[in-house]
């Protein structure tokens, strides 16, 4: 068994103000999401200026907080939100859902390409392969707060988390870190270096994301307020990821066999 790094959660203190690590991470996605755009645009066939990518990271950052923030209400604790209304807007206190956010993005990317006539699949093909490494960062967070772990296990890198019980547990936040980070990153970022037909980069960020989120969903405790919800092993976090996987299947196949062969000649 390891023995888990008892990070501080708070990493700067100003006084009366805390800047914790959870919140840097979302820093630290947006900035690498901003930092890498600028460089896929420059071989990307959307055209992009730095400005405008500057715009779109800004609108996505906004769709992603809200959106996260409303999802974890409407998926995972409605009712006790329901019941003390006020804690809706206390986001300090945690509780963000990436499904929720990948909505609010989406709904973002949607007002921003309506406006400037840019084309919302060739823009969420762009956008998927900056989206990892944020990704990766929010679940460092995860593990710094001690927070989402796995279930017990008897592996030799099993940790006992501060809010876990005695018990050694899969450290389940490296795992997500480790796929839906690395991983995916690593996938999107070289499959969009060649021209892809429209569509086909965000059916892949759809699927992998969905297929690794489901997987290490096996070994993550469930959600203490949900959790199982049948057969003593399916989640919600499944739930929500399986419709991801096979619509972004669904999106591949329909971007090379059904749309025009002349939208192969976009990039995303």
């Amino acid at each position: 068994m390891l023995i888990y790094p008892a990070i501080d959660p708070v990493a700067v203190r100003l006084g009366p103000l805390s800047i914790h690590w959870y919140g840097l991470m979302y820093i630290v996605g947006f900035g690498c999401a901003w930092w890498l755009g600028r460089k896929h645009a420059t071989r990307s066939g959307i055209q992009l200026t730095h400005e405008q990518v500057a715009d779109v990271i800004f609108w996505g950052a906004i769709g992603a907080i809200l959106g996260g923030r409303l999802g974890y209400i409407l998926f995972y604790d409605l009712p006790i939100y329901l019941a003390d209304p006020i804690s809706m807007i206390q986001v300090w206190r945690g509780g963000m859902s990436f499904h929720g956010g990948l909505l609010g993005v989406l709904l973002a990317i949607w007002f921003y390409q309506h406006r400037h006539q840019i084309g919302f699949f060739r823009l969420t093909d762009f956008i998927a392969p900056l989206v990892p490494i944020g990704l990766g960062a929010g679940r460092i967070g995860n593990f710094i707060n001690g927070e989402l772990f796995g279930r017990p296990t008897d592996l030799p890198w099993a940790m006992a988390f501060p809010h876990g019980g005695p018990l050694p547990r899969h450290p389940s936040q490296l795992y997500e870190a480790t796929l839906e980070g690395l991983v995916l990153f690593a996938i999107l970022w070289f499959y969009s270096r060649k021209p892809r037909p429209v569509m086909a980069v965000s059916g892949m960020f759809l699927a992998w994301y969905g297929i690794f989120r489901f997987s290490v969903e096996l070994v993550r405790e469930p959600d203490p307020q949900l959790g199982y919800l049948a057969w003593n092993w399916l989640t919600m976090g499944q739930v929500l990821s399986l419709p991801m996987a096979l619509v972004g299947i669904g999106m591949l196949w329909w971007a090379y066999h059904r749309l025009p062969q002349s939208a192969s000649a976009s990039t995303p």
